[in-house]
């Protein structure tokens, strides 16, 4: 292993804490996966997958320092999450439920295909400065000078994005499983409309949040 056994279990329990608490993508799963099952709550984890993925490869090669470096840069990058964010709460609100036994006779509707989900998913979790610079803070301290960087470095990213991939598959198969339970439409409207108010209010408080100083 490229890294210390002591480190790797360290780096694997403050990641599990990390990930444990639901932010924006968590809670895009969630409602997503209540409002159209299975087979969206897939598609989606497999977008926050590859949002992690890119987004702490690309800290690791540098751009967490570049953003960290560039206050116009960050900023003009959290703007964008952050209307994304918004974007996708407002559709949310949009998004007619659908339940098991109105498969029949749903109407086909492009916000609830695994094709988009997937797309969603995987930028709000890649378009998340905040997160790139987390990481680019965060993986240091598990870094050892008399070791190799490269190897350790593709180590910890592979090992956060294994993680949240769990992560987000716990939560996303959970609600999924919850919906085949509730069944009822006001519940899921609800349920929808709740998660896409807390994305809506995630995203304008990240437009808002001013980038600290040193």
């Amino acid at each position: 292993m490229p890294v210390s056994p002591e480190h790797f279990a360290a780096f694997v329990l403050a990641s599990i804490i990390l990930l444990v608490i639901p932010g924006p993508t968590i809670v895009m799963v969630i409602t997503q996966a209540l409002a159209h099952g299975r087979k969206t709550a897939l598609a989606s984890v497999m977008g926050v997958g590859l949002g992690d993925l890119l987004a702490t490869s690309l800290s690791i090669a540098g751009a967490g320092a570049l953003l960290a470096a560039s206050a116009s840069l960050f900023q003009a990058l959290k703007f964008i999450g952050a209307v994304y964010l918004i974007w996708i709460g407002y559709k949310m609100w949009r998004t007619p439920v659908t339940l098991p036994e109105m498969a029949a006779a749903e109407v086909a509707d492009h916000s609830g295909k695994p094709t988009t989900i997937f797309r969603d998913s995987f930028l709000i979790t890649a378009l998340n400065p905040k997160g790139i610079l987390f990481f680019v803070a965060f993986v240091p301290q598990f870094i050892e000078p008399a070791l190799p960087y490269a190897p350790q470095a593709a180590t910890y990213v592979l090992t956060f994005t294994f993680l949240g991939v769990i992560n987000a598959a716990t939560f996303a198969y959970a609600a999924a499983g919850a919906r085949q339970t509730i069944r009822r439409p006001k519940v899921m409207k609800l349920a929808m409309r709740t998660g896409g108010s807390l994305l809506i209010m995630a995203g304008v408080a990240a437009a808002l949040t001013r980038r600290a100083t040193s």
